[in-house]
This record gives structure tokens, sequence and C-alpha cells, in this order.
């Protein structure tokens, strides 16, 4: 009781400290910094959404930036006022019922989220009975489908112009709250029994099926669930860019995403996290060295990769109480390792 009661206060002064800093760099940081800050957010719940799927359940998937879309795009109609629609619809007018909707922003996230589920679940039907990089190309192949069908689907979507002057919601709050509501949900489902049976059939869905766990049910489970925090990531994307077109969602933004997952450590929420801030703030980093940025970028996360193939935080999460403990024996580790270093001098 005394160690709950300790962690809920510890991580209700974690929160309250972050709140702190948020609306503190709202108000002093410059506008590059204050979006560097927004992207970290986007991120990390998009690394967290497929970390769920490929890091914790073992199917490897190629097509969340399809998911991003659909969240990107339903949000966007969702918020547009229809004076707006009405004037940026040229190619045609756009149709009934999007014409007339317009939702609070927390509901067009939820939606962009529950549609992008929807699809996650048409997908997986067929597709999960798949496995390996026979599931990786067929759902970057569904990916493609829906780039394509956004494009052409020009009464709903707006085609190839996009769809441009969104409404900006996404505050650093709305951002970083949004991703820690994603670390709450992804806690408490990995904690559960469903996390152990992600998990059991990410190490051997053979056995997994021996011992009776629906294998082709939990995994179309977390797919979709990965599935609706990737649509609730496109939408905050969408919204802080206040732009969107279907040349965004390419297999490129995939691939981002999964760099960040590969990079921070697969099966791990906090690698999810940390690699999210690496891979987002490194570009930037060299961004002054002009025509080697991306050339330094691309050789700091191969040197991640050779060095760490698990990632920095792969299958591991961060530990307060381990933390503690590593400083605190910190100086005994170092006294016992000069003395081991003395004692073999003097054996020389």
């Amino acid at each position: 009781m005394k160690t709950s009661m300790r962690n809920l206060l510890l991580n209700l002064a974690a929160i309250g400290l972050l709140a702190l800093f948020l609306v503190w760099a709202e108000t002093n940081l410059d506008g590059y910094k204050v979006q560097i800050l927004n992207l970290i957010a986007v991120n990390a719940i998009l690394a967290l959404s497929l970390n769920l799927i490929y890091g914790f359940t073992g199917m490897f998937s190629l097509g969340h930036a399809g998911f991003m879309a659909i969240g990107a795009y339903v949000s966007a109609l969702c918020v547009l006022p229809a004076a707006q629609k009405e004037m940026m619809w040229i190619l045609e007018d756009i149709i009934w019922p999007f014409s007339v909707i317009h939702t609070p922003f927390w509901f067009s996230v939820v939606a962009g989220g529950f549609v992008a589920a929807i699809f996650g679940l048409f997908i997986a039907i067929p597709v999960l009975r798949l496995g390996g990089d026979y599931l990786g190309i067929a759902t970057l192949g569904f990916a493609e489908i829906i780039r394509v069908l956004i494009v052409n689907l020009t009464p709903i979507t707006n085609g190839s112009l996009g769809i441009k002057g969104i409404p900006f919601h996404a505050s650093l709050l709305v951002n970083y709250g949004w991703l820690l509501i994603t670390l709450y949900c992804m806690v408490k489902l990995l904690g559960s029994n469903f996390g152990n049976i992600f998990k059991a059939i990410r190490d051997d869905e053979i056995a997994a099926k021996v011992m009776g766990i629906d294998t082709f049910r939990t995994k179309v489970l977390s797919f979709c669930l990965g599935a609706f925090f990737a649509g609730v990531g496109g939408a905050l994307l969408g919204n802080l860019l206040t732009t969107i077109d279907p040349k965004m969602f390419t297999f490129l933004l995939t691939f981002n995403v999964l760099m960040i997952v590969v990079a921070g450590g697969l099966g791990s929420l906090t690698g999810s996290v940390l690699g999210a801030i690496i891979v987002t703030v490194l570009p930037e980093i060299f961004r002054s060295l002009a025509n080697y940025r991306m050339l330094l970028y691309g050789m700091a996360v191969v040197l991640i990769i050779l060095f760490k193939p698990s990632g920095l935080y792969g299958y591991k999460e961060f530990s307060l109480k381990r933390t503690i403990h590593w400083f605190r024996t910190l100086p005994a580790r170092l006294s016992g390792r000069k003395q081991a270093e003395t004692t073999e001098k003097v054996g020389r």
C-alpha cells in the first residue's frame, strides 16, 4: 500500500513538473523550439503505437502511414468550419455529411483514432494470417491503397490539393496530454493479462497456441489498438502542421517511425519515448552543417543499431528505484574496479 501510494505521488509530481516546464516553454521559447517539442510528443505517440504492434506482439507492420493519414483527414474534416470547407473544395463540392460536420478538437482526435482502428480491423482480418516479411509487404500495400483512395476521393478529401488552414489546437499541453494518456493506456494494457499474452505470441506463437491462446484474435486486438493510437498521432500531426496532403503519408513516414522504435528499443515504452527524442532532435543539432546534416544523422542512427542492436532501452523500462540504486552503488563499483586494476598490476 505504501509503495503504491509513493509511486502515485512520484507520478503526480513528475506530471506537475512536466506541466510547469511546458507552460514555461510555451511562453519563453521561440516557435522553432516549441515546434520541436511538439514533434517529440507526436513522434513518441506514433512510436508507442508501432511498438505495441511490432515490439510487444511481434507483427512486422509497414502500414502506419495509412492509419496516420486516416486520423489526420478525419480530424481535419471534423474541426474545419462548414464555410471554410465550401471555399476550399474547388475541384468537386464536398459531400454531405462531411460538409456540415463541426466538432470540438478532442472529439476529432478520438474520431480519427476510432476510424483508423476500424480500417485496421478490416485490414487485420485478411492480412494477419500472414507472418514475417509477407505481413510487412501486405501492410505496406494497404497503406498505399489508403493513400491512393485519399487522392481519388476528392468529394471527401479534396484530392491531391489536400486540406489547408486547419484550425490550430495542438499546443504543448494538448500534445503532451495525449502522450500521457497514450502512455497510461499502454502501461495498464501491457501490465494486464493481455500484455502477457502479447509477449507470449511475440516470443513463440506456436507455444502460445498450444497453451490455448487464440492468437489470431489477440493479434487483431493489438493491431487495432496500434492503429487507433496511430490515428491519434496522425490527427495531432495534421493539426500541428495545419496542412495535410496525400504526399505526406508515404512509406518514408512509416520508416521514420520504425527507425524511432528500433533506435529506442523494441518492446520498451521508455525506449519509444527516448527514441522519439533522439530521432527528432538529432537532425536539428546537425542542421548547421547543411549538406552533411542527414549524412551525420544517418551515421548516428547506424552506430546506435551497431553497438546496441536491441536499441537503447530494448525490452527494458525505466525504473526510478533501479536508477537510485545504480547511483548509490557507483562509488563501490568504481573503487572495486580500481582495486582490481591495482591487483593486476602487482601480479605483473
